[in-house]
């Protein structure tokens, strides 16, 4: 019998094939969507790690031609995208220079981001990666939204998860942490969500 661990992979990769996404982390973003409200039909967003692309064709298909979105990521996107409310950059997300250029497309509504350093298996490591990351995030998300703005971010537990929703809950009117449930089953991520930048 498969464990449910597989089975959660397999339906959510087969459900985001079978909708043209290129990968499953889309319904990570829905579910936030869903609970939260993150983002509305006529947010500005940036959407920070965005490679494969599925967390930027999920928000463009939702903003349709009312919104904007701006995206960045070392790697290239997997999809296509023919909009001109669209914006990538392929490249440091955080040189002064990408700062700069995504900033002149803002301020933003929403800032998203589904990033993850490159792992080794040893959780300790990963998850100081993953803070210095969320940090590095986090500062952008603080120099580009607007009042009222909202940010969504990947955090792997274990970590100073203490620190960063103690300064969110400053900065934010309400703070909340989920796990998806298409998260895999053995990842240790969850996702904290500020809403309303004060």
């Amino acid at each position: 019998m498969a464990k449910k661990g597989s089975w959660d992979d397999d339906f959510y990769t087969k459900k985001a094939q079978k909708e043209g996404y290129p990968a499953r982390s889309v319904y990570k973003l829905q579910e936030i969507q869903q609970k939260f409200n993150v983002i509305k039909k006529d947010f500005r967003v940036l959407d920070v790690g965005a490679a494969p692309g599925s967390w930027s064709m999920y928000i463009m298909k939702f903003l349709g031609n009312t919104g904007f979105l701006s995206a960045i990521d070392l790697k290239p996107l997997g999809i296509q995208v023919q909009n001109k409310n669209f914006f990538f950059i392929q490249g440091d997300a955080f040189s002064q220079e990408n700062i700069q250029a995504l900033a002149e497309k803002g301020p933003y509504n929403a800032v998203l981001s589904d990033a993850a350093p490159s792992t080794t298996g040893n959780k300790i490591v990963d998850t100081e990666r993953s803070i210095q990351l969320i940090e590095s995030i986090y500062n952008t998300a603080l120099q580009v939204l607007l009042p009222g703005g909202n940010f969504v971010f990947k955090m792997f537990q274990g970590g100073k998860e203490k620190e960063i929703l103690e300064s969110m809950r400053k900065n934010f009117n309400s703070v909340k942490i989920l796990k998806p449930q298409a998260s895999r089953t053995n990842s240790f991520e969850t996702f904290v969500i500020g809403l309303g930048k004060k």
